[in-house]
C-alpha cells in the first residue's frame, strides 16, 4: 500500500447515521476504513448514531465505533458536530429525513433506492437541488458502481472499445424468499418498502444499465408476481399470518434512447442464488460480462481480433491502473463486496471537499425510480409498453 502523505491531518468532517442494521454495518465500517485507505480530503469523524431502540442503538454503536446515541433523527438537524447525515433507513422514511437535513444545510447520504414513491423522489431531487446551490451536497447510496471491475468497464465502454452499444442483460437474483415460512418484515410491506424485488434489487440493475452505458431507459414493458402471498407475522412459529403486499419477481423489457435493447430480472425467490448480479453489454465492436460472485473479474470480448484467436478474455482487476486499486494491496489480492462502500465514502468526501455535485446524485436516483414506476404501470396493464418520462 502506498505510504500516507505526510501533509497535517484534514479537516473533520461530522457524520450522522440514521438506522444501524444491515446497510448501517456496512456504513459504519466504510467511515472507519476510508481515511486509513485513501489520502481523503475531509476526516470523517462517527459522530452520532441513531436508532429507536436506546440499547440496542447504544450496543450497536459500540460495536461499530460511533460516539454518541440519539433516539430521534431530528436532533441530528441541531448538532453543531453533524455536517453529513447518512440514510440507512427504510424506504418510507427517506423523504422526511433528506428533505428535512438538506434544509438544515447538512450533506446528505441515502441509501438505494431513493423513495418509496416517484413524487418522494421528485420532491428529494428538488431538494438537492436547491440546497447545491448552497453547497450542500447529496448522493444516493448505488454501490455497485463502485465495483472496481464494473467502473473498468465503464471506462471501456467510454473509451469506445465495444463500439455502438446494441444490447444489456442484466439480472440480480437471491433466494431468501424461497421458503414460504421466512417471517414477514418491512421489507414485505409496501407502506415501508414502497416495492419488493423491483425496488430492493431491480434498483441496482437499472442504475447500472444507465450509468455503464450512459444512457436513459425511454420505456418498459413489465410484469410482476408474488409467488406467497402471506407470511408468519413472526419467527417465534405463531400460526398468524400477515398479507405480503410487494412483488417477490419482477422480469421487463426495455429500450434504451439509443435504440439499443435492455431485459432485467429481479427475484427474491430464485433457489440456489444468494445474491447474484450479472450484467450483460453487447456492442458493434465487443461485449463486456460482470458477475458479482466473480467481483474481481470483468470479461471482455473484442470482435476485432482474428477469430483465430478471439475469445472472452479475463479481467483480473486488481492492477493499481485499475479504479479504486491504487491505495489497496499489490495486484492479485483481491477485494470484496464491503469495499464498495469504502469506495463510495472516499468519493463523496471527495465531492463534498471540492465543491462538486457527487454522483449517482439525486437526479440519478430519481431516473431509477421513474423506471420502478413505469414497470410497475406496466405490470399492472399486463405488460403493455411504458414510455419513461425525459429527465
Amino acid at each position: 500500500m502506498p505510504a500516507r502523505s505526510s501533509r497535517q491531518d484534514p479537516p473533520a468532517l461530522g457524520i450522522g447515521m440514521v438506522g444501524y442494521a444491515f446497510m448501517g454495518a456496512a456504513h459504519s465500517r466504510a467511515w472507519a476504513t476510508v481515511d486509513q485507505v485513501f489520502d481523503t480530503p475531509l476526516r470523517p469523524r462517527m459522530n452520532v448514531l441513531v436508532g429507536r431502540d436506546e440499547a440496542a442503538t447504544r450496543f450497536a454503536a459500540r460495536r461499530y465505533g460511533w460516539h454518541h446515541v440519539e433516539t430521534d433523527w431530528r436532533t441530528l438537524l441541531e448538532r453543531d458536530d453533524v455536517q453529513l447525515i447518512d440514510i440507512c433507513t427504510p424506504g418510507d422514511t427517506h423523504a422526511g429525513i433528506a428533505i428535512a437535513a438538506l434544509e438544515a444545510g447538512k450533506h446528505v447520504l441515502c441509501e438505494k433506492p431513493l423513495a418509496n414513491s416517484l413524487a418522494e423522489a421528485e420532491k428529494m431531487a428538488a431538494a438537492a437541488a436547491k440546497a447545491a446551490e448552497q453547497g450542500v451536497r447529496a448522493m444516493v447510496g448505488f454501490n455497485y458502481r463502485r465495483v472496481p471491475a464494473l467502473a473498468l468497464a465503464r471506462r471501456l465502454i467510454n473509451d469506445g472499445r465495444i463500439g455502438g452499444l446494441r444490447h444489456v442483460r442484466a439480472a440480480y437474483l437471491q433466494d431468501w424468499l424461497a421458503d414460504v415460512s421466512v417471517p414477514l418484515t418491512w421489507r414485505l410491506q409496501a407502506e415501508r418498502a414502497g416495492s419488493g424485488a423491483l425496488g430492493d434489487i431491480g434498483a441496482h440493475i437499472v442504475d447500472l444499465a444507465q450509468y455503464l452505458t450512459g444512457e436513459h431507459l425511454a420505456g418498459v414493458s413489465g410484469l410482476t408476481n408474488t409467488f406467497t402471498t402471506e407470511r408468519p407475522v413472526s419467527d417465534r412459529g405463531d400460526a398468524e399470518l400477515g398479507p405480503v403486499t410487494v412483488d417477490d419477481a419482477a422480469t421487463f423489457t426495455g429500450r434504451l434512447a439509443s435504440g439499443a435493447v435492455a431485459s432485467f430480472e429481479a427475484t427474491r425467490v430464485a433457489a440456489g442464488r444468494k445474491n447474484a448480479l450479472t450484467i450483460e453489454l453487447y456492442g458493434e465492436l465487443g461485449s463486456l460480462a460482470f458477475d458479482l460472485e466473480r467481483l474481481n473479474e470483468l470479461s471482455f470480448y473484442d470482435r476485432t481480433e482474428s477469430e483465430d484467436t478471439a475469445g472472452f478474455r479475463r479481467i483480473l482487476v486488481t492492477e493499481p491502473g485499475h479504479p479504486y486499486l491504487e491505495a489497496w494491496w499489490p495486484p492479485g489480492h483481491t477485494l470484496g463486496w464491503e469495499h464498495t462502500f469504502v469506495h463510495q465514502a472516499r468519493d463523496l468526501l471527495i465531492d463534498i471537499a471540492g465543491g462538486d455535485d457527487p454522483e449517482p446524485s439525486f437526479a440519478d436516483g430519481l431516473r431509477v425510480q421513474r423506471v420502478l414506476d413505469a414497470v410497475a404501470a406496466s405490470a399492472a396493464h399486463d405488460g403493455a409498453w411504458t414510455k419513461i418520462q425525459s429527465p
